[in-house]
């Protein structure tokens, strides 16, 4: 039987006694922990923790250190060997072995050199159980020579010629990293016509004359040492045919120029690789690399193919302009024939490369730990896998075990030990050797035979708890031999909890996947073997979540008001919850204006800054909440202008007291203007660096006239003063005098230091450059320095001009790195600067997210799920998950529509986001890609899922047809957006009587597949209320309403009739009533006979009176006392006269001159003679019909309802009474011959009263 001692499988909360990793049959040798509580009475076999590589390149220039570090019980003690014997350490004073482990140190910085110590070391940890073995450790000092001396010759040559500039470095160790830069060490431009090959040289596919030069520097970095070495310049001259044709003719003979070819268009050759074809190989899990680099002129364009399959996606790169194909972590299924192809405008040539692809041995299952008890069988596997295929070897306690101590337990079976009927006498350290020509693997397994009855290690009575509605998960550390068995209970008494409701892990973690209230209570987990039992306690509380009930809410305030925001907590009483305030996810300003309450934020006296977005958090011990809410400051209203001015400029300025940094300034101030001055505002100009330009330099009180000002050094100044007061500020003085500083060393180093990369194999550091007042003196540079962040490189450092930029090139991709810029002038340094990380180029990430799946919440909600990507494969700062989703095909319409993709980007390192706004009853298909700054990575596959039927919409139209005495017919079209199977249409309708009160409510169901309905049995000349829907299965949708009239009853009422001119097309009804439905029978009667048509109208509702009461009109009121007035004088001497005798012939005079305003009605029609109508008392004319609108058309009648109403829209009361009259609409035109009724005049008023 073999033991497991699993780890826990994640914690719940901090505060927990912390569960303890312990020897795992499934850990690999070199990472297996030892708990505290084992080791003081368990013994076990060393097992090796950490060594050095197996080709380590060490530095020359420090002591060399050889890791070897164990573990094991007892401590195991260590030995070396040094080219395969024994290496005595003690008669090497050089040589010390870290106390504690078998770590070497070489002390070489004092005494000795590097070489004397290369060769092949071997670390053996070694205890009363066995012996572990590291691997065979290379040991080699790395190496960075000088270039050898030589004289390169200037090179001159056509233009469009093709040039190789060789680089040919000397060989280190390890290699070094090639590139070419010029004198000002910045790296030349490289492009499809000119590039740097594998090999360092430089291949120029034609040249041009801009490519004169006479720096071409070809460098050399060795990145273990730090050093850069540089080839001697090779100087290039291009000369123009025609001026060569001249040099050549005078000077030259045409073998003296470069190359011979012309410099004519021609189709494309290779200058690398040679040939038609060529080989390569290469180890499994390295970096496939092919190159073609091709001249030509036109430049050639590189194309890549493979033969016999094509180009993994997600592993496949182009570099250097598409002349170098990248295959990664390249595998046995990558070797083939690869193509290259080279065209121009001029032909194609092609290139072929037989890759095969070999592989050191990896491992397919390395050999684990066992622990067994007394008389149980077990086995050790080691399989590996390589090209050519690995021989497997075994050590026991690193001897081969050909050669070791018998052990009648085990038995040899290739790459398998079997173990059977084990004594405490067969624990060991065995080692499996799997070996090829390209490498080997060196893997330990131990087997420790114990007997231990079940211990359990998790604390006694640990308390757990827990958020309602979340994974619980209870822990049991256990360790025994055998391995035991584990059982959960609840409470004092239960039987064991099962897997249908719980989940019970390997290592002993009970888990409930949606803790309940009823869940709270105690845990008791035992475990068995044949040796003993052992059992624990712990206990489970289960709590509220925390809720804000309250929230925050938008708010948009005046600049200087008071703003608050709310935000109530509610949370599990035993709990104590902590409530943090943010604006713009940083804490609040530290501005006694922010007033934080129990449930309220105050913000007092608004400013512009304080616009934002302030979040409420939440926090208990075991989750937390939050809410926001933006908010926006806006200008108040303007304030009046002032009645006062502005000071008047101050004068008189005087330089006193000029020392290196400081100067007195003092001044004559202006004249107030009736306001007091509040404060002066002192600026000053550099004359030398930025001329014209003024900055603030400091403010004094309003009563003072002098200020001691510090200056910088190496500024020419020159000053001026403003005044403010309550109004605002003067205009500037006049400036002062001159005063230039002495120069200093800078006393500040550039801001915003930043390290980013503009490829994947750079780092762009970037800084704000000071400025001419900031240099403090002339001769302003930067030192420039970096190093990566996780490695112990020195710092690589370089001086630069008074730029803002410096970029470091063949940097790996997505390296973190250390930077700092330190300014320097003539004078000195400036204090050391700040160490910032920055980040070498991103890439754009390599591996898709796995494991997709959705979950639909309802109709149009989903959840997706991924599993994050490994951040290593990001290849730069992840920024997130980005979801690609659309729906293929409506599950009820079954047809083809426009795939119109949606995307919805998740920050962050989210493993899950929700979909919103799908449709109902749809199909969708998604992917998940990662991102990052450079850009997006592959897709995963695609995922399909199905959300559920939801309620239909509105029916798209509904119309009443066809009216009758007892009937109408309803049609409608079927909602635009079903989202589902419709199941049936519900109508409901009730009547309307002439006070707009509603009837009785009727329900009626319609099947789904009919767009037409007849209802009979209604009352006549009645209007209905309809209220129409669809439902799918899911619910009903959205209601149409619509309402509609019956006929009238032609049985109870008669036809009243109306001749109308036969030229006549139209005729206008008059005494209709509101809110009424009309029958209307039009009929022609000739030569053939009579002849009819009928249609039916309804009136519009009766409208509220808009007439004016003129008797509260001011002008009105105004004019009747005048006329009392009048009136009273006319009475006064008609009393008078009376008094005297005199008579006043009113009466003859009314009776020879009648006043034409008041006139009797004439006897014959009873009409006042000025507005008779002779088609007055006409009945109402036949065959008059109203358009659909139901609005009356205008006619040339008298009697037209137009006549009396605005527009062609007649209004009537609620009473049926016609407000035309008074309505205060403009008159009718004097051109249509037709007169109205107009309100009573103020003379007729007047009249009256008389």
């Amino acid at each position: 039987m073999q033991l497991e001692i699993m780890p826990k499988k994640k914690r719940l909360s901090a505060g927990r006694v912390p569960l303890i990793l312990f020897l795992c049959q499934m850990i690999s040798a070199l990472d297996v922990p030892l708990d505290s509580k084992l080791l003081e009475d368990l013994v076990q076999p060393p097992t090796i923790t950490q060594q050095s590589p197996k080709d380590y390149i060490v530095d020359p220039r420090e002591n060399i250190v050889i890791q070897c570090e164990a573990q094991g019980k007892p401590p195991p003690s260590f030995s070396w060997t040094q080219n395969g014997t024994h290496f005595d350490i003690d008669k090497d004073p050089l040589v010390t072995m870290k106390a504690g482990s078998g770590t070497l140190i070489i002390n070489i910085m004092s005494e000795g050199k590097a070489e004397t110590y290369e060769g092949v070391y071997q670390c053996t940890a070694r205890n009363e159980r066995g012996a572990a073995i590291s691997n065979n450790i290379v040991v080699r000092p790395s190496r960075s020579p000088l270039w050898t001396k030589e004289k390169l010759e200037p090179i001159t040559l056509r233009s469009g010629q093709s040039l190789v500039l060789p680089c040919r470095p000397p060989i280190g160790l390890p290699p070094a990293i090639i590139f070419w830069m010029d004198n000002s060490f910045q790296r030349l431009p490289q492009s499809e016509r000119v590039s740097q090959g594998l090999n360092g040289d430089l291949y120029f596919s034609n040249v041009l004359p801009e490519d004169s030069r006479e720096d071409y520097i070809c460098y050399a970095r060795f990145n273990h040492t730090q050093t850069i070495q540089q080839k001697q310049p090779i100087s290039v001259k291009v000369i123009l045919v025609d001026e060569l044709n001249d040099t050549i003719a005078a000077n030259l003979s045409d073998t003296e120029v470069y190359g011979a070819k012309s410099s004519r268009e021609r189709p494309p050759t290779f200058l690398t690789p040679q040939g038609n074809a060529s080989n390569k190989e290469e180890l499994r899990g390295n970096v496939l690399s092919l190159e073609c680099i091709a001249e030509g002129l036109p430049t050639p364009i590189i194309y890549w193919i493979k033969e016999d399959g094509t180009l993994p996606i997600n592993r496949t790169f182009y570099r250097n302009f598409q002349k170098t194909l990248q295959i990664t972590q390249v595998s046995e299924a990558d070797s083939g024939k690869y193509q290259c192809i080279a065209k121009n405008a001029l032909g194609v040539i092609h290139h072929t490369i037989s890759v095969t692809v070999k592989a050191a041995p990896y491992w397919i299952m390395a050999p684990q730990n066992l622990v067994l008890s007394p008389g149980e069988d077990g086995a050790l596997i080691c399989r590996a896998n390589g090209n050519p295929k690995p021989r497997i070897s075994w050590l026991s306690n690193g001897v081969p075990i050909e050669i070791a101590p018998d052990d009648p337990s085990r038995k040899i079976n290739g790459d398998t030990i079997i173990f059977s009927s084990v004594q405490e006498r067969s624990s060991a350290v065995y080692q499996c050797n799997a070996s090829n020509e390209y490498g080997y693997l060196l893997g330990n397994a131990f087997v420790n035979v114990l007997a231990e009855p079940p211990r359990i290690l998790t604390s006694e009575n640990t308390l757990y708890q827990v958020i309602a509605n979340r994974p619980a998960l209870l822990d049991c550390a256990f360790f025994g031999s055998p391995l035991p068995t584990i059982e959960w209970f609840k409470g004092t008494k239960g039987s064991a909890l099962r897997e249908d409701t719980y989940v019970l892990h390997e290592n002993g973690t009970l888990e409930i996947p949606v803790a309940q209230k009823d869940s709270t209570g105690t845990y008791t987990c035992v475990a068995r073997n044949k040796l003993g039992m052992a059992k624990n306690e712990v206990h489970l509380e289960i709590k509220d979540p925390t809720r804000i009930i309250k929230q925050p809410e938008y708010a948009v305030v005046q600049r200087g008001s008071t703003v608050s925001f709310e935000c109530k907590v509610k949370h599990d009483h035993t709990l104590i919850p902590t409530v943090i305030w943010l604006k713009d996810n940083g804490e609040l300003p530290s501005d006694g204006r922010f007033t934080v309450d129990k449930d309220q934020l105050v913000v007092a006296d608004v400013s512009d800054n304080d616009g934002g977005t302030y979040t409420c958090l939440a926090n208990t011990t075991l989750d937390n909440v939050s809410a926001s809410a933006v908010l926006s400051v806006v200008a108040p209203t303007p304030t009046p202008a002032p009645i006062y001015d502005v000071p008047n400029p101050p004068f008189d300025l005087e330089l006193t007291d000029q020392l290196d940094k400081s100067v007195q300034l003092s001044w004559t101030p202006g004249d107030d203007n009736n306001s007091p001055i509040t404060k002066f505002i002192i600026e000053y100009e550099d004359a030398m660096h930025e001329a014209g330009l003024w900055h603030h330099q400091t403010e004094v009180p309003g009563t003072q006239t002098t200020a001691q000002l510090k200056l910088s050094p190496y500024v020419n100044y020159s000053f001026r003063v403003m005044a403010e007061n309550s109004l605002g500020r003067s205009l500037p003085s006049e400036a002062s005098e001159q005063y230039l500083t002495k120069a200093a060393e800078p006393d500040k180093n550039p801001m915003t230091v930043e390290g980013l990369g503009s490829e994947p194999d750079n780092l762009v550091i970037t800084w704000q450059p000071l400025n001419g007042f900031e240099s403090n003196g002339p001769g302003l540079q930067y030192k420039v320095s970096w190093r990566q962040k996780d490695g112990d490189d020195e710092w690589t450092s370089v001086v630069v001009a008074n730029v803002s930029k410096y970029i470091v090139s063949g940097t790996p991709t997505f390296v973190p790195y250390l930077i700092k810029v330190q300014a320097l002038n003539d004078v000195g340094f400036a204090p050391e600067p700040a160490v910032i990380m920055g980040h070498s180029g991103e890439d754009l990430p390599m591996v898709a997210p796995g494991n997709v799946h959705v979950t639909v919440v309802n109709s149009t909600l989903a959840e997706v799920h991924w599993d994050p990507v490994p951040l290593k494969s990001v290849r730069g700062h992840l920024q997130g998950y980005r979801i690609y989703y659309w729906t293929d095909q409506n599950s009820s319409k079954r047809n083809r529509r426009h795939i119109e993709k949606k995307i919805l980007t998740f920050q962050g390192s989210k493993t899950h986001g929700m979909l919103p706004g799908l449709e109902p009853f749809s199909h969708y298909t998604l992917n998940v890609r990662v991102v990052n700054g450079k850009g997006e990575g592959p897709a995963s596959p695609d995922r399909v899922f199905h959300t559920p039927e939801g309620v239909p919409s509105a029916p798209s139209s509904l119309k009443i047809v066809n009216p009758t005495l007892d009937s109408l017919t309803l049609e409608w079209d079927p909602p635009s957006h079903p989202n589902g199977i419709l199941t049936e249409y519900t109508l409901k309708y009730q009547p309307i009587n002439s006070t707009h009160e509603l009837g009785p409510l009727v329900d009626l169901k319609i099947p789904a597949n009919k767009t037409r309905w007849t209802l009979k049995n209604l009352n006549f000349s009645t209007r209905y209320k309809f209220y129409f829907y669809a439902q799918t299965s899911a619910g009903s949708g959205s209601q149409i309403t619509e309402e509609a009239v019956t006929t009238v009853d032609e049985g109870k009422e008669e036809w009243r009739k109306e001749i109308v001119n036969g030229s006549r097309s139209f005729f206008g009804l008059k005494g209709l009533m509101p809110g009424t439905a009309y029958k209307v029978r039009v009929g022609a009667e000739g030569d053939s006979g009579f002849v009819s048509s009928e249609d039916v109208f309804e009136t519009g509702p009766a409208m509220a009176s808009r007439q004016v009461d003129i008797a509260t009109q001011g002008w009105f009121i105004g004019l009747m006392c005048a006329v009392a007035l009048l009136i009273l004088i006319l009475l006064i001497v008609c009393f008078i006269r009376r008094n005297k005798g005199g008579k006043y012939p009113v009466k003859e005079k009314e009776d020879a001159h009648p006043d034409p305003e008041i006139q009797p009605m004439k006897e014959d029609d009873g009409t006042f003679g000025e507005y008779s109508d002779a088609e007055d008392h006409k009945p109402l004319k036949k065959g008059s019909r109203t358009p659909s609108d139901r609005t009356v058309k205008k006619e040339d009648s008298d009697d037209s309802l137009v006549d009396y109403g605005e527009g062609v829209n007649g209004q009537f009361n609620e009473d049926g009474s016609f407000i035309g009259q008074y309505s205060g609409k403009k008159e009718k035109e004097p051109a249509e011959g037709n007169e109205s009724s107009e309100a009573p005049s103020p003379v007729n008023a007047m009249n009256s009263f008389v």
